[in-house]
């Protein structure tokens, strides 16, 4: 039996699991059904999934303990895959909203897997409204990396709606090479940049001088207000404590065009405008509650650079940490500020020589690791407060068994010191948000998807209103028709009306 070994980084999303930490990684998929689909669409495709019994790594691996010599577990080929337990089913009360499918989502994303299977599941769900039914499709981080998971899924997906009706299951459908650590590495995610750090790092000496300088450089602004921000000089805020095993889980969506309008007109990059609406949402979300830190809140973001002067192509991955301007009132001020800090971050690594940058990387990224290892987060400072990701995704409509794929929502890890994640994906002209937090540390966090649409609000009046243009005020929520917006899964707490858009609630309603 062939055996796949696990690397450190692999080890340590086992190691660090515990029953209020569960380690996996979730997409959530939203489908158009097929039009004139049969009534029993939904029975046949489940009859079909638990019927297909090819699998392809990494859908059937296991872990394999060998307390012999070698502790660490190994990755195994299962073949005997119950179906009946990774293939399950659940419908929503018909018309089923999006507070409602997040609600569920953010049910079984938190219940740990079964270590003992091969650590996925896939869970169809029915009952949208809007003739709709989705997929969420949770893997453990040991098994794959989050971004790497929602790529395998895109994969067993095609642009054509017609051929797509005789694709099989996603887990027919396999990586091209055998281990995670042969996965795309150019992925900006917080695991590749570890992996790819730790992988380069051979302690060549000849780099310590440059350290010395890159991390001389990075403290030279400490206490002035300028440069890049430093590592663990983060404010104490609700977002950093111990967590409990329940999560929230809510979504947003905004046109692409819409915040490229943006950007342009602000001359800064997309990421940018994406970190300011988290930076305007979280600011009014923890203002509501009384816990806006008087400093601002700081963001560890994943990011693909290519060093000052190298030649050889490719993209090297590192980790930055900057300002969210949480603590400006004006959004304007807010995206300036945002914008230089990511500058300055930026260009401090980009100034490195590739190997030097790599071991920067571990400097930088190991204290984190540790806190994962020794158990000590939500304890101590942070050394940022939340993780925020904005990946690229498919520019093209995709579609499985004829239906088309609408949405797609990252749901990611939770753990002590980062009660909340947001991660965001572009698909097919739009950026889809998904916010996953701590149930008990994050009360009402689905207000958050709401507080992202009035952020860009703000940003769009700041940046791109016309003289003499009345724009709405940011505490009204626009509606999805005129704004290229669906809505929240918290949204109902607004006053939108139904614009055609069957992601728009009919009625509003408090969100929990």
């Amino acid at each position: 039996m062939t055996s796949v070994r696990l690397n450190p980084l692999d080890s340590a999303w086992l190691f660090t699991e515990s029953r209020a930490t569960p380690n996996h990684v979730g997409g959530l998929l939203q489908f158009k059904l097929p039009k004139g689909a049969p009534k029993d669409y939904m029975r046949r495709l489940m009859t079909e999934f638990r019927g297909h019994r090819e699998f392809t790594a990494p859908w059937n691996r296991r872990l394999k303990y060998a307390f012999n010599k070698n502790p660490v577990p190994v990755w195994i080929e299962d073949g005997d895959i119950d179906l009946e337990y990774h293939v399950r089913h659940a419908a929503l009360p018909w018309p089923g909203g999006e507070r409602e499918l997040g609600e569920l989502v953010g049910r079984l994303q938190s219940t740990p897997l079964d270590l003992s299977r091969p650590p996925w599941e896939c869970t169809i769900i029915e009952g949208l409204e809007g003739d709709r039914f989705a997929l969420f499709v949770k893997m453990h981080h040991s098994l794959i990396d989050g971004v790497s998971g929602m790529k395998l899924l895109q994969r067993a997906m095609s642009p054509d709606r017609e051929k797509s009706r005789k694709l099989p299951p996603f887990w027919a459908s396999g990586l091209p090479r055998e281990t995670r650590s042969g996965m795309d590495h150019s992925l900006p995610t917080v695991a590749n940049a570890a992996a790819l750090a730790l992988d380069a790092l051979r302690g060549q000496a000849r780099t310590v001088p440059q350290l010395v300088v890159a991390f001389g450089k990075m403290l030279k602004g400490l206490g002035t207000g300028e440069g890049m921000v430093v590592p663990f000089t983060s404010p104490l805020s609700v977002l950093n404590g111990r967590v409990r095993e329940k999560r929230r889980f809510a979504t947003q969506q905004f046109a692409m065009e819409r915040l490229r309008n943006l950007a342009k007109a602000a001359e800064c990059t997309l990421n940018d405008v994406v970190l300011a609406i988290c930076g305007g949402a979280l600011r009014r979300f923890l203002e509501e509650r009384g816990g806006l830190p008087d400093r601002s809140l700081t963001t560890g973001i994943p990011v693909s650079v290519r060093p000052a002067g190298d030649e050889d192509g490719g993209n090297a991955i590192t980790f930055i940490i900057a300002t969210l301007g949480t603590d400006l009132a004006d959004a304007r001020e807010r995206l300036a500020a945002i914008r230089e800090s990511v500058r300055h971050a930026k260009e401090h690594v980009q100034s490195l020589p590739k190997q030097a940058m790599m071991q920067y990387t571990v400097l930088l990224m190991a204290p984190t690791i540790l806190t994962l290892l020794t158990g000590i987060g939500g304890r101590t400072r942070p050394m940022f407060n939340i993780t925020i990701s904005n990946v690229p995704g498919p520019d093209k409509p995709l579609y499985f068994r004829g239906a088309e794929l609408v949405a797609i929502y990252p749901a990611s890890i939770v753990t002590h010191g980062q009660a909340l994640n947001i991660t965001c994906e572009s698909y097919a002209g739009a950026m889809n948000f998904g916010f996953t937090g701590c149930h008990a540390s994050l009360p009402s966090m689905q207000r958050l998807a709401v507080y992202a649409e009035d952020a860009l609000v703000e940003l769009e009046a700041a940046m791109v209103a016309k003289p003499g243009t009345v724009r709405a005020k940011a505490s009204r929520r626009p509606t999805g028709k005129a704004t290229g917006v669906k809505k929240s899964v918290a949204a109902r707490t607004s006053k939108a009306k139904t614009t055609g858009n069957p992601a728009v609630a009919k009625k509003a309603r408090p969100a929990t």
